[in-house]
């Protein structure tokens, strides 16, 4: 049976519109909620996909009352499949699926003595395009007072305009379209992990944020006392210096190179070869840890961001408007490791956890179609099968592997990718190409067919260091072009998991990189498991296919997200 378009979107003034599916609505939100909450009901028997312009702005209402949204479209995101980048209003993703000059989009008034645009330019009474074609530039905004017409013609220009992204993704490629379905479900899923938020036991959040920074300062008098107790643990090993500023990179950079630490920036990663030089560099890197979790994930930190429901909330983004990652706000895509015992399941339910494994590589192996790459993935350990082919130690064999896929051509990495480069031409290649367009500025698509828009990344080089930033171009290209679209995997199968375990009572709390968290209650944990490792068989067949590529992931049921393994 087909499945119906339903345009749901809303307005500024708590109204919303159903369009389709035989269904012509405009309600108080309320009202239009209870209609779409029926179409999605009957959806065994009338299959529906609810179309919007974006999930942050109009799908908030269906999350916010708890409606299982099967299908959907999310315009901004085909859009930015489409176009790339981040910016997807809907006045620009209309121009891009009508096939008009972007450039031509117009501004919306502002209500002063700058505005130029004249009135007859504006769309007719009940309409939301104007005679130009394009979009009326305040419809959707927040100023934007629609009457029930002019909503019914919101909705209908929202169906409209998906239809045509629709055929051209298709134009794009088979798996183009499909991709669309994963990441409009992905931003789905980003309006019920900013409401669901990530379970956390506070009181273990405060000794950790205590062990770590000192305890919860009473005024700025003993904060200020803590930070000198914190920074006299460093600058105790360096007699003379105490008026160093430790929050001062120049000053640090001083300070080592006194020592005998000459490095050029002071940076972990820079730093972290140097900790048995001098007792100052072991200090200084735990002076770090402490100091980013007072500063940034401290008590303040804790009292703005986790409800009274002990839940850590944030905004979520199903694309970073680059190679298309989900990133989140307020720590949750960076909390550091030293706080992850506080991330723990409610009473009566428990954590599933789950990580892709060697993701990017077997990605690569989808990609490019290197056959032999592929035959490596059927272990669950690919690196282990490559060491074997190039004849060297299973370390250099990933250190070759990741150093292809991230530019890097010197060292020990330079020698092993030349075995890799016998050894898996294909690969390599496809690799290499890459490489090639970023130097040259040229538009890529990942495997999904989002676009990256390779001309306007590292822009405005001055020419004596235009070949470096080219260069550098290249190397963001290589690894785009392979993150991106292991993006979308990650996508299908976090919005495959959300499908599929929600009759548990399960509800997918963190999406980071290549892992998932599920909070779901104990008694079905052995079950979401299974789920969970289904899903992703099923996404990654239907993402890969024709490939023979096998995607592997570490699971487990944790009480709190610390105990999980890598």
């Amino acid at each position: 049976m087909p499945v119906q378009p339903v345009a749901f979107v809303t307005s500024p003034g708590g109204r919303a519109a159903v369009v389709g599916g035989g269904v012509r609505v405009v309600a108080p939100a309320e009202e239009a909620v209870a209609v779409a909450a029926e179409l999605e009901r009957g959806a065994a028997e009338r299959p529906v996909r609810f179309v919007w312009w974006a999930a942050a702005t109009d799908a908030h209402l269906l999350v916010a009352h708890g409606i299982p949204v099967s299908r959907c479209w999310d315009v901004a995101e085909a859009h930015r499949l489409l176009r790339g980048g981040w910016e997807a209003t809907p006045q620009q993703a209309w121009a891009v699926a009508h096939g008009l000059d972007p450039a031509g989009v117009p501004e919306a008034r502002r209500g002063d003595l700058f505005d130029f645009d004249a009135a007859d330019d504006g769309p007719a009474p009940g309409s939301v395009v104007r005679p130009d074609g394009h979009l009326a530039a305040e419809a959707g905004t927040a100023q934007w007072a629609p009457d029930d017409e002019a909503l019914v013609a919101w909705a209908l220009a929202a169906l409209e305009c998906a239809r045509l992204q629709q055929e051209r993704l298709a134009e794009v490629g088979d798996r183009a379209v499909g991709a669309a379905h994963s990441e409009s479900a992905a931003a789905l899923l980003c309006v019920e992990l900013a409401r669901d938020g990530l379970p956390l036991d506070r009181a273990t959040a405060e000794s950790l944020i205590a062990a770590a920074a000192g305890p919860r300062p009473a005024d700025e008098d003993e904060a200020r006392r803590t930070r000198a107790r914190r920074d006299a643990a460093v600058l105790r090993h360096v007699p003379g210096r105490e008026s160093t500023d430790l929050r001062n990179p120049a000053q640090v950079k001083e300070l080592l190179a006194a020592v005998g630490v000459d490095v050029p920036n002071t940076r972990k990663g820079v730093l972290e070869p140097y900790r048995g030089t001098h007792a100052v560099v072991e200090a200084l890197l735990e002076w770090r840890k402490a100091e980013r979790i007072a500063t940034t994930y401290g008590y303040g930190w804790l009292d703005a961001h986790v409800g009274p429901d002990d839940r850590l909330r944030g905004t979520w983004t199903a694309c970073d408007g680059a190679a298309g990652r989900m990133t989140a706000q307020n720590g949750l895509h960076n909390l550091p490791t030293e706080l992850r015992p506080a991330v723990a399941a409610h009473p009566g339910h428990v954590l599933v956890r789950a990580d892709l494994g060697q993701i990017e590589p077997r990605v690569l192996a989808v990609v490019s179609g290197d056959r032999a790459f592929a035959d490596a993935t059927r272990a669950d350990d690919l690196y282990a099968p490559v060491a074997s082919r190039l004849g060297v130690e299973r370390s250099v064999a990933k250190v070759a592997v990741l150093a292809a896929m991230y530019g890097q051509r010197s060292g020990a990495a330079g020698e092993a990718l030349k075995g890799l480069e016998r050894a898996y031409p294909v690969a390599m290649s496809f690799l290499d190409e890459a490489y090639a367009a970023g130097v040259r500025r040229r538009p890529l698509r990942t495997f999904g067919g989002r676009l990256l828009r390779l001309d306007e990344v590292l822009v405005g080089a001055p020419p004596q260091d235009a070949a470096g930033w080219d260069a550098a171009r290249g190397r963001f290209a290589r690894n785009a072009v392979i993150q991106g679209s292991a993006a979308e995997l990650f996508k299908a199968w976090a919005a495959t998991v959300r499908a599929t375990t929600r009759d548990l009572g399960a509800r997918i709390v963190l999406c980071l990189h290549d892992e998932l968290l599920v909070h779901v209650p104990e008694e079905h944990a052995a079950e979401a498991v299974a789920r969970v490792e289904r899903a992703l068989t099923d996404s990654a067949r239907r993402w890969a296919q024709p490939s023979a590529v096998r995607f592997v992931a570490d699971t487990s049921v944790v009480r709190r997200w610390s105990e999980a393994k890598g």
